[in-house]
């Protein structure tokens, strides 16, 4: 076989299909991909994209995300076991119960949840835009959050709400170690420590910085310091040191394991060959009920539309 890199750019042209990777991947598939961004940024341009087929290089809920987004289109995930614990730890029909439990709320629900979660949503939020939908809101407006707890928490301590939270976590942001980083401080102490709103409070109050993976990035691009210590899933050091090979960017640990970085097993399961076998097949492809997108086109719709009326 020619150059595998070689033959997915061939089948690309041929296939008119764009390639988008999160920021989680490999650093070997953000390379080669077309568009790389965090979830807000890949919903945004599978929205506007004039590709016929979509290959998200990420996790399922993208690549549903992508499908709803674009029905007409065809969606393609190189790995269908390729899931998310977040989304996992939200099943939509305990969802479902928990918002009758608690009539006239309104629901926000995290980008990381399946279509059949984001079809009893009222509106969907990502790491980069959560604070601002919710401050868009009437301060007196009752809102369930869900399904990050650690995200939910975070933004009732800097708006002053008082939503209701589902009891989810992402397994990569929930095991940061607080003792870990304090050691990595005191050997690197002009280090500025970044940190994902989807870690524990304990580790946001580390933080220098506090924010989605790209707001992490711009603000590792743009501070004067040489030094970081990124507390969020280390794919995002790829990008960093991309962007600003002079500086130094130090994977935050999880505190289960003797490992130095702390990764989205999920996220690895994307391969080149994986991506090559799925473009070259055009499997495996996504569906969504329709009934179920119709329901969760809406809430999409209202994060997208919301967004660009806050500039985000």
């Amino acid at each position: 076989m020619k150059n595998i890199k070689e033959e997915i750019r061939r089948m690309c042209r041929e296939k008119n299909a764009v390639i988008m990777a999160h920021y989680y991947t490999d650093g070997e598939i953000q390379d080669m991909a077309d568009f790389v961004g965090d979830s807000l940024a890949l919903a945004q341009k599978a929205a506007t994209t004039d590709a016929d087929i979509i290959v998200m290089c990420g996790v399922h809920f993208m690549g549903e995300t992508s499908k709803i987004l674009c029905p007409d289109k065809k969606v393609l995930v190189p790995d269908l076991e390729a899931t998310c614990s977040l989304a996992e730890s939200c099943p939509a029909d305990k969802f479902a119960e928990f918002v009758a439990q608690h009539p006239g709320h309104t629901v926000i629900s995290y980008v990381n949840t399946t279509a059949a979660t984001k079809a009893v949503t009222d509106i969907v939020v990502t790491s980069s835009n959560a604070r601002e939908i919710v401050e868009s809101l009437p301060q007196d407006t009752p809102i369930i959050f869900g399904p990050d707890r650690n995200l939910g928490g975070y933004i009732n301590s800097i708006t002053g709400r008082n939503m209701l939270l589902w009891d989810g976590a992402c397994h990569v942001h929930e095991k940061f170690s607080v003792e870990k980083i304090i050691e990595l401080k005191k050997q690197y102490p002009d280090a500025k420590v970044l940190v994902h709103p989807e870690c524990k409070g304990t580790v946001v109050k580390l933080a220098d910085k506090v924010g989605s993976t790209a707001a992490l990035l711009k603000y590792s691009i743009n501070d004067s310091s040489d030094t970081f210590i990124v507390a969020t899933e280390s794919g995002i050091l790829h990008e960093m040191q991309k962007a600003c090979p002079e500086k130094t960017f130090i994977p935050a640990p999880p505190s289960d394991s003797t490992c130095a970085c702390n990764e989205c097993s999920y996220m690895k399961l994307v391969t080149m060959q994986k991506l090559y076998d799925c473009l070259k097949n055009e499997a495996p492809e996504i569906h969504v009920d329709a009934e179920v997108a119709e329901k969760a086109i809406v809430s999409i719709n209202r994060m997208l539309e919301i967004s660009e009326k806050l500039g985000l």
